[in-house]
């Protein structure tokens, strides 16, 4: 049955008149008598009979237009959920995201976006980098925020901004008071992520390459936004991203060392061979709109 059939089915039966719909169309009225007869003769039995100088409906004709008005309003329905997927309004995306983004980063970008496109759902994975990039290679992800990698076959990485790891401390506490050295912070115990993590990897090394011992970590979270809270109501030492500070944590204070300072350049990485929806790429020039000035 032709669309453009039931349309002009649907003009008659509102006008009750062929000639008027055919003025209403632009059509002639041989050209919709026709659009009739190959509706009457793929449904078996007539749509329209005589009524004075015009036509109306019989009772097929009626279950008729009550169903391809159901039609229309379906097409028309299609219409706009394609074309708010081909426009990045709907859809789903499965994002990856280290948890200090996720907690200082993410909850504006995802306001913003979601005032652009309140259609759009979030599949969102916080965790390491290292877990992240493999669910992206296995296709499990779509985007991954967190820290640069190099670009290789596989994946495609665009730095968005620059972030700082440093030691912190809860803002009263005796570290402070005292000459801080590495050797100084020895003399404390710590709250470290795993030694699989890169910044724990990373402060370890620091301390390798002065020839001095590792910290000694009392508490070993693998729920990565337990550091804080930590470190904030007790003596243990953290390392951990200056967005914290940043952010209004007044109970904490970095305990500045320029040793001890890790950079970190923060970016958005994908797989190159793997298709982006448009509400990703929407996402993904959300963040570089916000973020790729600094």
């Amino acid at each position: 049955m032709d669309y453009r059939d039931l349309k002009y089915f649907e003009v008659i039966a509102e006008e009750g008149h062929v000639g008027r719909a055919a003025e209403r169309l632009y059509k002639t009225q041989p050209a919709l008598t026709k659009c009739i007869d190959r509706l009457e003769e793929q449904l078996g039995a007539p749509l329209f009979e005589r009524a004075g100088r015009g036509i109306r409906l019989t009772a097929v004709g009626a279950t008729l237009l009550a169903r391809s008005r159901q039609i229309t309003l379906m097409m028309d329905d299609t219409a706009r959920e394609i074309g708010d997927y081909a426009n990045g309004r709907a859809g789903n995306i499965r994002l990856g995201c280290i948890p200090t983004l996720a907690e200082h980063i993410l909850p504006s970008v995802c306001e913003e976006l979601l005032l652009e496109a309140d259609k759009v759902t979030i599949d969102l994975k916080v965790s390491m980098n290292d877990a992240l990039l493999e669910g992206l290679k296995a296709g499990e992800l779509d985007i991954v925020l967190g820290p640069v990698i190099q670009s290789d076959d596989v994946f495609q990485t665009e730095e968005i901004k620059h972030d700082q790891m440093v030691v912190m401390a809860s803002a009263h506490h005796p570290i402070f008071k005292r000459k801080r050295t590495l050797r100084t912070l020895l003399d404390y115990h710590w709250v470290l992520p795993a030694q699989s993590v890169l910044s724990r990897q990373w402060l370890d090394n620091v301390f390798d390459r002065h020839h001095l011992a590792r910290p000694t970590v009392q508490i070993t979270p693998t729920v990565l936004n337990m550091i804080m809270p930590l470190i904030e109501r007790t003596n243990l030492l953290g390392f951990a991203s200056k967005l914290n500070l940043d952010a209004g944590r007044g109970n904490l204070k970095e305990v500045v060392l320029k040793e001890t300072t890790m950079l970190r350049r923060m970016g958005l990485t994908y797989r190159r061979d793997m298709y982006l929806s448009p509400a990703a790429q929407r996402l993904i020039a959300i963040i570089k709109r916000r973020y790729d000035a600094e």
